[in-house]
């Protein structure tokens, strides 16, 4: 678009189904590929990429031209058909439903990929759900305790 300029840095937290960690050292590097594929496609940037075993953050420099909804959505149902395509684990794989989003600003970039970058060291003293729960209450962001990524049934 002619005239439209943005500075947009999404930071995407999501979760595997039931919190379950499948995400396996061997093959998490070519999951990250994978999903920033996903997303430079659209033409979006990754400038960041990390998370564990149960779940991944990615921090982007998003583009006007997409619903963010419509990108994740491509996001997990792409990347979960390439992990059961690949059968990298037993059973079927499968993401939770809905994600955490929230912008910063150019400043920020730097200390958020940080953040994610470092999410081994962080858990050592945060479960993920503390965590999740932390950035909801940093940005006062309403939510429903029903509606947080459930943990292993």
């Amino acid at each position: 678009m002619a005239n439209t300029y943005t500075q947009i840095h999404i930071h995407a937290v999501f979760a595997v189904q039931n919190r379950i960690s499948c995400i396996q050292p061997s093959w998490q590097e070519r999951l990250y590929l994978y999903i920033i594929a996903i997303i430079q496609k659209h033409g979006h940037k990754v400038l960041c990429i990390g998370g564990m075993p149960d779940h991944i953050h990615i921090l982007i420099g998003f583009r006007p031209t997409q619903a963010l909804s419509a990108l994740m959505q491509e996001v997990k149902r792409d990347s979960s058909e390439w992990i059961n395509k690949e059968k990298l684990v037993m059973g079927k794989f499968s993401w939770q439903e809905g994600y955490g989003a929230f912008s910063y600003a150019k400043s920020e970039i730097p200390a958020v990929c940080n953040y994610i970058e470092t999410q081994e060291q962080h858990h050592k003293k945060k479960t993920f759900r503390e965590e999740y729960l932390d950035i909801l209450q940093k940005f006062e962001i309403e939510y429903n305790e029903k509606y947080i990524f459930s943990e292993i049934q």
